[in-house]
């Protein structure tokens, strides 16, 4: 069982490495949010599994502190995303589309409020 864990948290630490790499690789703020928030919530989640096959006690604990993991980061990164975009950050010249920028624009032209 302790192998199992160990490869399990192996894979969790190569998930939690690679949000790193997005965090530094990453062209513009929206794509590095994303890259640090999907890959770290993985990554956490796998650890924490990992843990649970070393310490099968601590199953309750751990599922409590996943739970936060998978509602926390999802909602911080969309609020991080939503005032970066609100505060016009610049968006990689690859970017084709701002679908948030387009809604807003069409909420405007029907006489909606901000």
């Amino acid at each position: 069982m302790e192998l199992v864990g160990s490869i399990i948290i192996l894979a969790g630490s190569f998930f939690l490495f690679s949000a790193g790499l997005g965090l530094l690789r990453m062209p513009d703020a929206f794509t590095r949010i994303q890259a640090g928030t999907k890959a770290s919530t993985l990554g956490n989640i796998l650890v924490l599994v990992g843990l649970g096959f070393y310490h099968p006690d601590w199953s309750a604990k751990l599922l409590v502190v996943a739970y936060f993991v998978l509602m926390t980061n999802p909602l911080s990164s969309h609020a991080l995303s939503r005032a970066a975009h609100a505060m016009r950050t610049p968006m990689a010249p690859s970017t084709m589309t701002d679908a948030l920028r387009e809604a807003e624009n069409e909420h405007k032209e029907e006489g909606g409020a901000t």
